[in-house]
């Protein structure tokens, strides 16, 4: 009885950090160039439980892990000179204050107090070689990245990407920062859309159907323990009764 207690306790408690991913996912269904979150939850091997700690033979280890998707969005027309978009793979890359490059994929720019191409929370956009000044001018972007301030070429942006975007650790909402020793690599014929801005991958439809079921999985291995509880109560009381 005790192993079914536990075995309903462990189904349990992925299915919080589930639903406290669709929760975060539905809540930026609106936020330009968010990646939506998931859960992975498998039951350890064999050959692992051999290896993984634990207090009884019976008890089964789960694993746990969120990922990011990073399926692209639909892009979306803005109108706004400063609003950018990729039409395809890689990032933006961006310096934050203290000098280290961010990515993202939101492209909701505006001129910083310096009259630098700039991301809100004080981060620089990057271009091809560095931070791109554009002052009070007229900005016109191209499909190309090229910057261009008063019909005069002041920078290009450059989208990155790395091999392996499940490595890339989410900081904030919309930015990535690469694992040390990651190689960003400049995306090969990129797109640049000026006026666009692209919308989240989440779909929230089927994020409110993905919240119920997680719920429905939850609540029954929690009428489950409940119920082993009582039996188990039950017992105790009868053992203890019949002396």
């Amino acid at each position: 009885m005790i192993k079914g207690m536990y075995t309903s306790a462990s189904g349990m408690i992925p299915r919080v950090q589930q639903q406290e991913a669709i929760a975060n996912n539905i809540a930026n269904a609106a936020t330009a160039g968010f990646k939506k979150d998931d859960i992975f939850v498998r039951e350890l091997s064999n050959a692992e439980r051999k290896t993984t700690k634990t207090s009884a033979d019976w008890m089964k280890p789960m694993v746990t892990k969120a990922f990011t998707q990073h399926t692209s969005g639909s892009l979306d027309r803005t109108g706004n000179p400063l609003d950018l978009a990729i039409d395809g793979d890689g990032f933006f890359r961006l310096q934050s204050p203290d000098g280290t490059t961010a990515l993202t994929r939101s492209g909701t720019f505006e001129i910083n107090s310096d009259g630098f191409l700039s991301f809100p929370g004080g981060y620089t956009v990057l271009g091809e070689s560095g931070p791109i000044q554009v002052g009070n001018g007229t900005v016109t972007i191209g499909q190309t990245g090229e910057v261009e301030v008063n019909n005069t070429i002041v920078g290009r942006i450059v989208p990155y990407t790395t091999a392996d975007l499940s490595k890339l650790r989410k900081i904030g909402e919309t930015m990535y920062i690469a694992p040390q020793g990651a190689e960003l690599t400049a995306v090969p014929q990129p797109s640049v859309q000026q006026g666009y801005l692209e919308s989240s991958n989440v779909d929230v439809i089927s994020e409110m159907v993905d919240m119920i079921v997680s719920y429905r999985i939850y609540e029954a291995n929690a009428k489950s323990l409940q119920t082993q509880d009582a039996s188990l109560d039950n017992l105790f009381n009868r053992v203890g009764g019949s002396r």
